[in-house]
């Protein structure tokens, strides 16, 4: 018998709960979902979001809160919520239908499904009366309910062409594999894309976007000097925008305006992991206070709010709302007398520093962004005092929700994120988090069939694992192996791809991106996605060419090239759709251009840790690190095989030739250098 009210109350999403008192009779995505749908005969309204989503927030207010809405949809409609961080597999399909009505994207995503779950029409956000162009919700649920009862033949010819249009998406788009010439034409359409003046891509909003300019990094590592400028003006724009909380550390999602003043205000995970890993390969580059500065925040922001206890230790939460007290922005904006009573005597130095007026910058309010030039050692260090006083100060304000479900993926970025600035920022204690939090998402999220757990939440694993899941947390390993040297790491990632392969893989290269036992993914086997293009976070199957192309370099072992060159050639059929690919391009770059700085020499010697946190600091993320200590055999397919000696030495192995040995720091950065 189905269970009759809203379900939400048993949910362990953050973002689900949020709606469990709506009067609405939401169900999560299940069987169990779909089964009341078929048996029932009525339409599904699936409703997709996540907690740190401010339109989200409004839509439930002025909608799913309403009495006569939810009675609207109770009657006429099964209605399903979604988290789309829990089940990113259920809103990459369900996006893409909507792409597929020439609708742009975002959230809320509100689709209208069939019983068999098979979309007919959709939309985002829906306003509780006409405005904008748009049509009220009433209107909208009013008007399917009609059709649906009405006219189900014209909803059965959308939803069919709806779903051979999902088919289509879904294939693979095999090809002889990603040439040079490929590589450097989507390097240069993405770069034709960048705005020359405020960094990032032309227009507004502005999105970080760090899978494209991580791509572009690469280019810039082989030479490409405007890539290298249009990454640095991005680091450096953003960096000094109100998008970056000068006083808490990181980054919020997006700025809604050109220059990176306006932040839509919530904070991801996955965003401050992808730029610490930009800012450590440009500080890398070219060292900068204002780089340090900005990874040092979402390093301490990460410790001081996003920490989540686990059975097995700690990790980190998945985001901080936009809102607070029902305001968005309202915990991060300020008045100008309110700086003055903080800070006294330092407040006009401050207020000239960070743009601070009385007439404020955005609705009356301030959001601090620097706009003074970098003053001297005894300046700098007053408005970090500054800062570190209006930031006590804010603490005191009621704070912004926080989603504290640990996702496996988006912890995995930030992972490898810490180990690689532990090195260029000189922060030992980073790697030491990073070891930590991936020791206890190994402790409490892999199962024993090999494959890590996508989410978790107090005290439960509550979704099962995805594509990206098993790709990050390889790359992860693979970053805390080439950190550390520590051979258990290596086998883990070697171990994680290969449950990949069986649960995911798709026999011909490429992989879904929901594992071979998933039960509740609807219409068939032909709409399973394959996601190759990168999001906001890279996509699983770049992912993966990424790890295969690195244990490539690490071992010289045939197979893991084999394996890097099947992914790449499954999807490289459709040359056009490469620049939407960024994270597919940069492992392309990785194998084809690649190589491996290995170092010989007792651990215990200082010349070798030298000669290793040299190596590690290198700003190019082609290269991977290899540490090698006397006696210690290397695969003998790696092209260093037999050439190690017993004295602290490193040489640069590329294309299966090695450099000469090279003893010295400085020779390491001249061999690193020889590669821009």
């Amino acid at each position: 018998m189905t269970e009759s009210g809203n379900l939400l109350r048993k949910a362990h999403s953050p973002y689900l709960l949020q709606h469990a008192d709506n009067p609405v009779a939401w169900r999560p995505w299940g069987d169990a979902a779909l089964a009341e749908a078929r048996a029932s005969g009525r339409p599904i309204l699936l409703s997709i979001g996540y907690a740190a989503c401010h339109w989200c927030h409004v839509m439930a207010h002025e909608s799913f809160e309403d009495p006569l809405i939810a009675a609207l949809i109770n009657r006429a409609f099964v209605a399903i919520k979604v988290d789309r961080e829990e089940r990113p597999d259920i809103d990459h399909l369900y996006m893409q239908a909507l792409h597929a009505m020439g609708e742009q994207g975002g959230w809320p995503l509100t689709m209208f499904l069939t019983p068999d779950g098979a979309p007919f029409w959709g939309g985002t956000y829906f306003p509780p009366e006409p405005r904008w162009g748009k049509p009220s919700f009433r209107q909208v649920l009013q008007a399917l309910a009609e059709a649906w009862e009405q006219d189900r033949a014209a909803i059965a010819r959308s939803a069919a062409s709806l779903t051979q249009a999902l088919a289509a998406m879904a294939r693979a788009h095999p090809g002889a594999g990603i040439a040079p010439a490929a590589m450097a034409e989507a390097g240069a359409a993405l770069l034709a894309a960048c705005d020359p003046h405020n960094g990032g891509l032309r227009g507004a909003p502005k999105f970080p976007n760090p899978p494209i300019f991580r791509f572009l990094w690469q280019r810039a590592t082989a030479g490409d000097t405007g890539a290298e400028a249009a990454v640095m003006l991005l680091l450096r724009k953003m960096a000094a925008g109100g998008i970056h909380d000068h006083l808490g550390g990181g980054f919020a999602r997006y700025a809604t305006d050109d220059v990176w003043l306006v932040p839509h205000f919530e904070k991801m995970l996955y965003d401050n992991a992808q730029i610490l890993e930009l800012l450590s390969f440009a500080a890398a580059r070219a060292p900068d206070p204002v780089f340090a500065e900005a990874a040092s925040g979402i390093v301490a922001w990460l410790g001081r709010d996003m920490r989540v206890l686990m059975p097995g230790g700690h990790a980190f939460a998945a985001s901080e709302d936009a809102d607070s007290e029902g305001e968005e922005g309202k915990f991060y904006v300020w008045r100008e007398a309110e700086i003055d009573a903080v800070l006294g005597a330092e407040s006009p130095a401050f207020k000239a520093a960070y743009d601070v007026t009385a007439a404020g910058n955005w609705e009356g309010h301030t959001i601090l962004r620097r706009v003074s030039r970098e003053g001297d050692e005894a300046e700098e260090a007053r408005l970090a005092a500054a800062r570190e006083r209006l930031r006590a100060h804010r603490a005191g304000r009621v704070r912004p929700g926080r989603d504290d479900k640990v996702l496996a993926d988006w912890n995995g970025l930030m992972i490898a994120a810490l180990a690689r600035a532990s090195f260029v920022f000189g922060k030992p204690g980073w790697l030491a988090e990073a070891e930590d939090v991936y020791r206890t998402l190994i402790a409490d999220l892999a199962g024993e069939d090999g494959r890590i757990a996508h989410a978790w939440r107090a005290g439960e694993v509550f979704a099962s694992g995805l594509l990206d899941d098993q790709a990050a947390m390889a790359r992860a390993a693979l970053a805390l192996f080439e950190a550390t040297g520590r051979p258990r790491y290596r086998a883990e990632a070697e171990r994680l791809a290969e449950a990949a392969r069986h649960w995911f893989g798709d026999g011909e290269g490429a992989f879904y991106a929901t594992a071979s036992d998933a039960s509740d993914i609807p219409l068939g086997a032909d709409i399973r996605p394959r996601i190759i293009a990168d999001s906001a976070t890279p996509s699983g199957n770049g992912l993966m060419a990424e790890v295969f192309a690195r244990l490539f370099h690490l071992t010289g072992e045939a197979r893991w090239r084999a394996r890097a060159e099947a992914v790449l050639a499954a999807f490289s059929g459709r040359k056009e759709m490469l620049r939407a690919c960024p994270t597919l391009l940069g492992a392309a770059h990785l194998l084809a251009e690649g190589g491996t700085i290995v170092v010989t020499g007792p651990a215990d010697d200082p010349a070798t840790a030298n000669l290793l946190a040299t190596a590690r600091a290198a700003f190019d993320p082609s290269l991977a690190v290899l540490s090698v200590s006397p006696g210690e055999a290397l695969p003998p397919e790696h092209p260093a095989a037999g050439k190690a000696g017993a004295h602290p030495a490193a040489m640069l192995c590329r294309r299966q030739t090695c450099s000469l040995p090279v003893t010295t720091p400085g020779a390491v950065r001249a061999l690193l250098a020889s590669r821009a």
